[in-house]
């Protein structure tokens, strides 16, 4: 089950509903959780095995800095990044939000969208997760959303919408309303 995450209501437009809300998948995480997992250790070892000595303490601060850096570099700004980026399905549209500092987004109307396909490897598939590539008639083309969990019940929802909103923006197109009113007088 996808589980849903609060998302501001104020970002949203009037009668808007949040359908899913998604963090990359956790699988993200992997390689700055095993770094986490090296690093400590390892400085931790590499600091009991200076010898004693006027250059002992400065050597043991030296570590440390590395250690802290390497481990703000290597770990926690990735972590910042997947904390961070947010993949949110409306009844209305596609939202990406994504930054730790620098903020970036798209939304993408569900009513332009063209196909929805994904993609993802043997690893990808045992975790549940993979690559969604969202198309659009829109000037900017096609939407590529990395690491989605569940990806293939999201491109299904996102097909749903989409196909629900085509046809509500069918019923709200007042040419549409026009031509079956001449249509009705005429005929």
């Amino acid at each position: 089950m996808i589980v849903a995450m609060a998302y501001p209501r104020r970002l949203l437009a009037d009668d808007e509903r949040v359908e899913l809300e998604l963090h990359p998948h956790p699988k993200a995480l992997f390689w700055p959780v095993l770094l986490l997992l090296v690093v400590v250790p390892a400085a931790s070892f590499a600091a009991a095995r200076v010898p004693a000595g006027d250059a002992q303490v400065p050597l043991r601060v030296a570590l440390a800095v590395v250690a802290v850096a390497l481990l703000g570099v290597l770990t926690l700004v990735p972590f910042l990044r997947w904390v961070t980026t947010h993949y949110v399905l409306t009844d209305r549209r596609l939202i990406t939000r994504r930054g730790v500092v620098a903020r970036s987004g798209r939304d993408m109307p569900l009513a332009r969208v063209n196909d929805i396909s994904f993609s993802h490897n043997v690893f990808e598939r045992v975790l549940g997760c993979g690559t969604l590539v969202v198309e659009s008639a829109g000037e900017r083309g096609q939407l590529v959303l990395s690491d989605v969990p569940h990806v293939e019940s999201v491109q299904r929802r996102i097909y749903e919408l989409a196909d629900a909103a085509t046809g509500r923006a069918h019923d709200d197109d007042p040419d549409d309303r026009y031509d079956e009113r001449d249509r009705r007088r005429d005929g």
